[in-house]
């Protein structure tokens, strides 16, 4: 691996053209995804595969992506959860059936082409589902007008099955967990959010220990820091803008945004077309 980075040279820090491009995009991606409390990995994988990245395995991406996912999600969860969206309750149960899931996921040697076109059908479902909820006013959009959280015997399997198809693909799940919430009305969009960054964080913290465990750990330092600078940035900018100044309805726009986008990146992959 060392050597397909040092034969499009992009060892060493260097700061080419194309290092320059990837940095804006992963910036771009970082603000979008982070506004809605996610933490950008169906994104990062996306721009990464338009690069002479391109050229590495799936198993280097995915922890390069979820990598990116623990600075981007940390810093979304803070914000939602100083702004007092986070709910506890709500997450836990998700938390718990996800984990050794997500470690599984990222213990295996799968190959993607299957998930994506199963998944890129799934998240366009979810998105058209979000885009046709007739518009709220603000009150129909607070949390009195929620069915509050599910059982835990509900939110468990949730989080299993998330946690796995996340660790398999490389995600962190928020991406799929967020729909489910909203469409179920068991939070506000901005609890929603809450949610899914602190699911996106321990997911991918799972995720990169399940690929140490079966010996596929290759992050790379030289490649990684510097991306680490520019999702931090976006981090910071979207997950404010999201939790602090939004409205909840830009909220929910947003996501179907992020939705569609990841579900064309994931069908036109299973084609062979890189975006």
């Amino acid at each position: 691996m060392r050597e397909h980075l040092e034969k499009v040279g992009l060892r060493a820090g260097a700061m080419n053209v194309e290092t320059l491009l990837i940095c804006i995009a992963l910036l771009v991606v970082a603000t979008l995804y982070s506004s809605v409390g996610h933490g950008g990995a169906s994104g990062y994988l996306a721009v990464l595969s338009l690069t002479s990245f391109a050229v590495m395995d799936a198993g280097w991406l995915k922890q390069h992506a979820w990598s990116l996912n623990l600075v981007v999600a940390a810093i979304a969860f803070w914000h939602y959860r100083k702004a007092g969206h986070h709910l506890p309750r709500l997450t836990v149960p998700f938390i718990l059936g996800s984990v050794p899931f997500a470690i599984l996921g990222g213990y295996l040697r799968v190959d993607g082409a299957i998930y994506d076109s199963l998944l890129s059908l799934t998240l366009v479902w979810a998105a058209w589902r979000l885009w046709i909820v007739r518009p709220a006013d603000a009150a129909d959009e607070e949390s009195d007008h929620v069915n509050g959280g599910p059982a835990p015997r509900v939110a468990v399997p949730v989080g299993a099955g998330v946690g796995l198809v996340s660790g398999v693909i490389g995600v962190g799940g928020g991406i799929f967990l967020s729909p489910i919430i909203l469409l179920k009305r068991w939070a506000t969009p901005k609890a929603a959010a809450a949610t899914a960054a602190l699911f996106i964080w321990v997911n991918s913290a799972a995720g990169l220990f399940g690929a140490g465990l079966s010996g596929q750990l290759t992050l790379d330092s030289s490649v990684l820091l510097p991306f680490v600078g520019v999702v931090l940035i976006g981090g910071f900018i979207g997950s404010r803008y999201g939790a602090v100044i939004a409205p909840q309805w830009m909220i929910r726009r947003l996501l179907v945004l992020v939705l569609m986008g990841a579900a064309v990146r994931l069908l036109l992959g299973t084609v062979g077309v890189r975006i």
